[in-house]
């Protein structure tokens, strides 16, 4: 294993607490995208179950 001292110093407190600014703003749009993302497949399960039910009912809409 590699001593601590040849993989350098930790960097400063404000590289950190960039890092974990940046880490936050990433996480922050992953989460509007997913909700996002959720909808679209609630709305897409909908719309599939509704042409597959009328489907069955003899509608044709392909």
């Amino acid at each position: 294993m590699l001593p601590v001292l040849q993989l350098g110093g930790l960097p400063g407190l404000p590289a950190l607490l960039a890092g974990l600014v940046a880490i936050a703003l990433v996480l922050l749009v992953g989460r509007v995208v997913m909700k996002v993302a959720w909808r679209l497949v609630v709305i897409a399960i909908i719309v599939v179950a509704t042409v597959w039910i009328l489907g069955i009912l003899g509608f044709q809409f392909l």
